[in-house]
């Protein structure tokens, strides 16, 4: 590759990750051509990128950044898989999908939020819930403590209102009740 090219490389990689959420980092060696096809397809389709960049443009790319730790991954065959979205989970959990289903494509790590992650730590990526999910969870919880006070507020009325439906029921039936 020649210099010029390596600068345009450099300069492409410093951009996109300037907003990075999640990075994972692979080794693809032994893969066929369709797989790999197969597999940057999947990572478009969820909104990641897929690249197979030298591994000393990553490490010149991230010197001096908060993401410099990341460069102990980055030995032999690796592809390099990100997103720059809200989400962190997806490229960590199309990149576990595809280490299950094809032996020779393994986790090598990843970063997330300062940290670099071994392949645990990417696995555990995966399982975060998503923004959504946690918004959804937050107001199930402030919703909690309202529903059971109009619950408790509401009960003596629908109880004196059911006393009244079995007094009216037993009426028609024609029995009467005896005081006791």
């Amino acid at each position: 590759m020649e210099r010029a090219k390596k600068e345009e490389v450099l300069g492409e990689i410093i951009e996109a990750w300037k907003n990075v959420s999640s990075i994972v980092v692979a080794d693809y060696r032994g893969i066929t051509v369709p797989v790999v096809t197969a597999i940057r397809d999947d990572f478009r389709k969820a909104g990641c990128h897929y690249r197979v960049i030298k591994n000393s443009l990553v490490k010149i790319a991230v010197k001096g950044s908060k993401m410099e730790p990341l460069t102990q991954l980055m030995a032999g065959t690796t592809a390099v898989i990100w997103t720059t979205g809200e989400a962190p989970q997806p490229p960590a959990e199309i990149a576990l999908k595809w280490a299950k289903t094809e032996p020779k494509f393994k986790i090598l790590g990843g970063y997330y939020e300062g940290s670099v992650l071994d392949a645990a730590g990417v696995n555990m990526l995966s399982k975060l819930p998503t923004k959504n999910e946690v918004r959804a969870s937050m107001l199930m919880t402030f919703l909690a403590g309202p529903q059971g006070f109009v619950a408790q507020i509401n009960a003596p009325v629908q109880n004196f209102a059911y006393l009244l439906d079995a007094r009216r029921r037993q009426l028609e039936e024609g029995g009467e009740v005896t005081a006791a």
